[in-house]
């Protein structure tokens, strides 16, 4: 088995630099957008790239197994026997990419036994990978530079004025008016892809990130999620208990999540996870 220190690197960074570059040059041109349910959209851009790294992933990595967003057929491969799976997302916040905004991503993530174990986020729009995990660190590069050191910032606790947390616009709706009463000092915002909002908190722009509304899919999740453990955030649901991708705690038609995610550094987990928890079942009443 491949140790996470040996992966292909620099190619991984060239061919998520590439995608990017495309997804960018194709975005100013006329594009193809579909739904595929309620608020699900996918457009022609999303389908290519989706082969595109497949096929790539594919190729350095034959005996694994290789997940992606937009190839249906591939989720069944999560109850093979593969103790390695790749995970990709060839975009991550397509409303974002359709409607001309910035805060979109290209995703993969490697998840071994279980485990989410080494993540690669890129910001087409800005052109900056950030990627790292277990056994590899956490790194940053620009386009095809050389990675440098990312080091986490850790957001300062919460206070009567400052507590920044991120959550998803469909979680504002239906969750936001019992969450600011109950934390009332929060300051709540939202920007489109899973993987960037989870970045947010790494790079000590927001305490917490808290996604609720359980459509979220492992090739949203994988990635970052092994990013923000290697910074030392925790990861978990509202009772506290550690994220699981094991598939008795995913649906296995979707891949989604049955649990909520909230993803934060330690001392907001510890001072807002019970008000968190009485909130959402303030709304839920």
């Amino acid at each position: 088995m491949q140790a996470p220190s040996t992966l292909p690197l620099t190619a991984i960074q060239a061919a998520l630099f590439a995608a990017g570059q495309w997804a960018v040059e194709m975005a100013r041109k006329p594009f193809e957008v579909e739904e595929k349910g309620p608020e699900d959209f996918v457009t022609a851009i999303d389908r290519t790239l989706d082969q595109r790294l497949a096929a790539q992933f594919q190729q350095w990595f034959p005996a694994d197994g290789i997940i992606t967003e937009e190839n249906t057929a591939s989720i069944p491969l999560m109850e093979q026997n593969f103790s390695r799976l790749w995970l990709i997302d060839p975009l991550d916040g397509t409303e974002d990419f359709i409607n001309g905004r910035p805060n979109y991503a290209i995703m993969a993530g490697l998840l071994v036994e279980g485990q989410a174990i080494a993540g690669w986020v890129l910001r087409p729009e800005s052109g900056q990978l950030f990627y790292g995990g277990e056994g590899l660190g956490l790194w940053t590069a620009q386009g095809l530079e050389f990675p440098s050191l990312l080091v986490p910032v850790v957001t300062p606790p919460p206070t009567l004025t400052y507590c920044p947390i991120l959550l998803g616009a469909r979680d504002q709706k239906r969750y936001g008016p019992a969450l600011q009463e109950m934390i009332p000092e929060a300051q709540f915002y939202t920007l489109g892809s899973f993987g960037l909002k989870v970045l947010e908190v790494i790079l000590g722009r927001a305490g917490l990130y808290l996604y609720l509304n359980q459509r979220v899919k492992l090739w949203d999740t994988v990635g970052p999620i092994a990013l923000a453990h290697q910074a030392g955030l925790v990861c978990c649901d509202l009772n506290g208990q550690t994220l699981q991708f094991s598939p008795d705690a995913l649906d296995l038609s979707t891949l989604a999540h049955h649990q909520p995610i909230v993803v934060g550094w330690p001392h907001y987990i510890e001072a807002l996870l019970p008000r968190l928890r009485q909130a959402i079942a303030n709304a839920a009443a």
